[in-house]
């Protein structure tokens, strides 16, 4: 199972599969990607294989309605976190930027309804997830999921939960290597004025809305919250160097510089 990790070298497609997604914010349902958990060595590690995708998707909105609200909450920022690195990648391009684009204005207007149980609001998640996933399967992810990843194998951290922590974070680090691309981040979740901003006040308004979202969630604002160990957090950031969705990120990163990302959402 190990030597999954990484781009896979299967040779085959697996058995046909059909998906029916029962939350609203991995989309496993239409992407190339699966994550294994080696409990043996406390470590997440991601798998990239397009034999594995499915060959049918059934994206019914009422199969994820009996998620309890923390769950609502923490996959809708998986899906946000999934449009917002995607959008940001170094594969990114025309083509998926509108999908992700799409995505984050989706799942931004829609997710608080989700949370509080309202139906419609439901539907739109649904929809938003899903198209992410059809994005971010064809260009990969970055830092945040790399650092994720780690938490989850270390705590059981909820991976939607340690995205939510992590996301402003990264973002701010990234923040000048992404051209106009927060501007639009800012602008697809509601800021309004954003073609009068400079550039670096659009960017702090990007990370400051996907922020602020998080917080009004109720999700944890610091890792110390969810009971992560300062001492741990220098093998934490060894893991994420390791993970395959570090090497997207649109700014290199330094092992250093990922203990102060840690550090810093600690």
């Amino acid at each position: 199972m190990r030597s999954l990790e990484g781009v896979a070298d299967t040779k085959n497609p697996s058995v046909p599969i059909i998906a029916v997604p029962t939350t609203a914010g991995t989309a496993a349902e239409v992407t190339i990607n699966y994550v294994i958990t080696d409990t043996q060595n406390s470590r997440k590690f991601v798998c990239v294989d397009p034999h594995d995708i499915p060959v049918v998707a059934v994206v019914d909105a009422d199969m994820m309605a009996g998620m309890p609200t923390s769950l609502k909450v923490a996959t809708g920022m998986d899906a946000l976190t999934h449009a917002i690195e995607g959008y940001t990648t170094l594969g990114a391009w025309e083509l998926t930027d509108a999908l992700h684009l799409k995505a984050i204005e989706i799942i931004a207007a829609a997710l608080p309804g989700f949370a509080s149980g309202d139906a419609a609001s439901g539907e739109r998640m649904a929809l938003g997830q899903y198209v992410a996933g059809m994005g971010f399967s064809n260009v990969g992810l970055g830092l945040v999921h790399a650092m994720a990843h780690p938490l989850g194998a270390f705590y059981d951290t909820a991976h939607g939960v340690a995205n939510a922590i992590l996301l402003p974070h990264v973002m701010r680090f990234n923040a000048d290597f992404t051209g106009e691309k927060f501007r639009e981040i800012a602008r697809a979740m509601g800021v309004a004025g954003t073609d009068d901003l400079t550039i670096a006040h659009a960017r702090v308004e990007a990370v400051r809305v996907v922020a602020a979202l998080a917080a009004d969630l109720g999700t944890p604002g610091s890792l110390s919250e969810i009971g992560v160990k300062k001492e741990d957090l220098p093998a934490l950031a060894a893991a994420a160097m390791a993970d395959v969705c570090a090497g997207g990120n649109p700014r290199t990163a330094t092992l250093d510089d990922v203990v102060e990302l840690y550090t810093a959402a600690f």
